[in-house]
Parts: C-alpha cells; sequence; structure tokens
C-alpha cells in the first residue's frame, strides 16, 4: 500500500479555519490539556495504592477489587479508536470537556461506591474518559500550536503523566491511611473540577475538521508509515511491560536491595521519566527519527545492564534510572511520529496508538509472567531487551523520514 496523495493531505490541511491555522501557540490550552491527563493518570493508578482498604470496606477479595484496574484498560483500548467516529460533527472543546466531565463523575461514583459493581462502573467511566483523551490528544495539539513546535506541546502535555506517575501512589497510599480510601478519589474529583475550569476558560472553538468513520480507521492503516509505527508501539509496550512489570523481584533477589533502597531507585525511575520527557521532546524538534530509536535502544542497553551487570546495587540503580529516563521519551517521539505520518486524520491515527499500547501492554504482561513462571525473571528482562532493540532497529531502518 502507498501513502495518501500529497493532494488529499494538502486539501485537508486547505479545508482548516483561520484558528487552526495557528501562528502563536495557545499555551494556556495545552497545560489544561496537561492538566487532563494528570487527573486522568492519578484516577487510574489510584487503585493500586488503596487495594487493600478498598477491598476490606467493600468486603471483595484483592483480586476482585483489581479488576477495577482490568476494566479500565479493557474499555480504554475501545474507547480510543471509537471516540473519533462517535463525537465526529462536535467541537473538540466541548468532546474535551465532556472527558473531563466523565473523570469527575468516575471519581465521585467511586468514592460513594458500596459494591464492587459501583466501583466497576466508575472505572468503566474512567476507562472511556481515559481511551478519548489518549486518541485526541496529539490531534488536539497539532491545532493548538504550529506544527514545529508539536514536540514541545506534547511534552508539556506528557508532564501530566510524569508528575501522576511520580505522586499518585505514594500520595494515594498517604491519603488512604489518614483520611480513608474514599477521600483519595474525592480529593481526585476535586482536580478533574479544577482542571474543567481551566480547560474552559484556555481551549478555543476546535469545529472538526475530518468526518470519521470505521472507514477511516481502515484507511489510515493502510499507509505504510502508520503501520511501521504501530509495530514499533508493539514492540516497545510489550517489551517494557514484559521487562519492567518484573523489576521489584528483580531487585529484591539479585542484587538484594532492602525495600527503602528499592523505594528510592523506584522514585528515580519517574523523576527519570519526567527529564526523559523533556529531552524526547527537545530531540524530536530537531531530529525525529533519532528521537523515536534512541529511546527504545536506551531501553534495551538497560535491561542488558541489568541480566549482565546487576548484581551489582549502584549499577543496578543506574540502569533503572536510565530506563526510566528512555521510557519517559517514548511518548513524545511515537505521537509526534503518528500525527506528521496522517495530519489528515490524526485522531484516528491516535486512537490506533492508544489501542495498540493498551493491547501490547495486556500481552506484554501476560508473556512477561509467563516467562517468569517457567524461566525465571531474567527472561523477561531479556525479551524486554529483544523487544526493544528491535523497535529500535525498525525505526532506524524505516522510521519517520524528517531528520
Amino acid at each position: 500500500m502507498t501513502e495518501p496523495a500529497t493532494g488529499v493531505i494538502d486539501a485537508a490541511i486547505l479545508d482548516r479555519t483561520d484558528d487552526e491555522e495557528r501562528t502563536e501557540p495557545v499555551w494556556g490550552a495545552v497545560v489544561s490539556l496537561a492538566l487532563g491527563v494528570f487527573g486522568l493518570v492519578t484516577a487510574e493508578f489510584l487503585p493500586a495504592s488503596l487495594l487493600t482498604r478498598l477491598a476490606q470496606d467493600l468486603g471483595v477479595s484483592e483480586g476482585a477489587a483489581g479488576q477495577a484496574v482490568t476494566a479500565t484498560a479493557v474499555v480504554g483500548a475501545i474507547a480510543a479508536p471509537t471516540m473519533a467516529i462517535v463525537t465526529k460533527r462536535l467541537d473538540r472543546r466541548l468532546v474535551m470537556w465532556m472527558l473531563t466531565v466523565l473523570l469527575i463523575v468516575s471519581n465521585l461514583l467511586a468514592a460513594f461506591a458500596s459494591s464492587l459493581t459501583v466501583l466497576l462502573l466508575a472505572r468503566v467511566v474512567l476507562g472511556i474518559a481515559l481511551g478519548g483523551f489518549w486518541s485526541m490528544s496529539a490531534a488536539m495539539a497539532m491545532r493548538l500550536v504550529p506544527m514545529r513546535l508539536m514536540p514541545r506541546a506534547m511534552s508539556i502535555i506528557l508532564t501530566g503523566v510524569s508528575v501522576a506517575t511520580v505522586t499518585a501512589a505514594p500520595v494515594g497510599a498517604y491519603v488512604g491511611d489518614i483520611w480513608g480510601w474514599r477521600t483519595a478519589f474525592m480529593i481526585a474529583a476535586v482536580v478533574g473540577a479544577l482542571t474543567l475550569l481551566v480547560q474552559l476558560a484556555t481551549i478555543p472553538s476546535l469545529p472538526p475538521t475530518a468526518v470519521a468513520g470505521f472507514r477511516t480507521l481502515i484507511e489510515v492503516l493502510k499507509r505504510r508509515t502508520i503501520r511501521v509505527a504501530l509495530l514499533v508501539v508493539l514492540l516497545v509496550a510489550s517489551g517494557q511491560f514484559a521487562g519492567f512489570t518484573y523489576v521489584r523481584p528483580f531487585l529484591e533477589t539479585v542484587p538484594v536491595m532492602p525495600i527503602e533502597t528499592i523505594s528510592l531507585v523506584l522514585l528515580a525511575y519517574g523523576i527519570g521519566g519526567f527529564f526523559g520527557n523533556f529531552a524526547g521532546a527537545f530531540l524530536a524538534e530537531r531530529n525525529l527519527k533519532l528521537a523515536v530509536g534512541l529511546a527504545p535502544l536506551l531501553i534495551a542497553v538497560s535491561a542488558l545492564a541489568l541480566l549482565t551487570l546487576g548484581a551489582s546495587p549502584v549499577t543496578a540503580a543506574v540502569a533503572v534510572t536510565t530506563w526510566g529516563f528512555a521510557f519517559g521519551a517514548v511518548p513524545v517521539g511515537l505521537q509526534t511520529w503518528l500525527v506528521h505520518a496522517a495530519p489528515d486524520q490524526a485522531e484516528s491515527a491516535g486512537g490506533l496508538m492508544v489501542a495498540t499500547f493498551q493491547v501490547a501492554i495486556a500481552l506484554g504482561a501476560v508473556f512477561g509472567g509467563l516467562l517468569v513462571d517457567h524461566a525465571g525473571v531474567a527472561s523477561a528482562f531479556a525479551y524486554g531487551a529483544v523487544a526493544t532493540l528491535l523497535a529500535a532497529l525498525v525505526t532506524f531502518a524505516i522510521g519517520p523520514k524528517q531528520g
């Protein structure tokens, strides 16, 4: 299959309104999207830090309560590629406001849940908001800033992920212990409400530029560059979650770190991801192929370092921190690549990326678990190294042309 004719893309761009041909970035709206992703990712992570008390209060097993996380991921994978279709005739700022309202509703439902059924309903609502946001974030960023500033805008938006990754679990656990798990969800609802106020004040009108349908998803998939990008997403995400999911048992058994040291190492991983996000944006503005390919290459090197030199606590700590830095750079490059590959159908391309990412997370975690059970933790790290190395090789060989 060949790429669409240049005229198709040119026509799509010519059909845009003056608001979309941005010469000056609307940074306030970009920051409001960062607040949105912070609220969404915080809500996504909360059950993990509150699981024991939550399960006891609802009178269910921890395993049953843990399905709240599964429900969000499954619904998110479905919502991502279909959101642009369901909302195809709505102003995109209205859609974003609706998704933020769903975030607030989800947290309120969870806070007042009296049964596992209500909790799962809350997580289904969150999955819709999460999948919808991720599918549309890059497309909205493309319309809020000039294309040359896309990586910077995505970096700001993805800062919400980095901050939530570092703070959500420990803050949620602390609040849950002091005031109860329901209070943690109430605070998350307040964060969502503040986010909505900022979005109401900053996001300009963004009428839909292309009417998406299920046929659109197929047409976007026919583009060779999109298929290559999705292959890279599949390799990176499956490698990441097959390997890093089991980093704690590795640190406990190989360098034999105490739990206090492991907590600090994992904090360093999160901080590394925070800075990796900005480094990825800096590089993507200058050389997109290098930005997309270097991140998985660094993950592969980190995994191999743990496999071969991980008995040293210092080496293990440096490798985990580097791994966090590298993975923090992944989303910026991939989102920018997808937007460059399908500027006329950026929402559909974003939806396909999110769905692929969610499927890869599930496959990586399951496959990693099987490897750990049958061949030890080292085998999961080995798969992670191989998969991310393949992603880097594919990128450098047939990846984005820019740079």
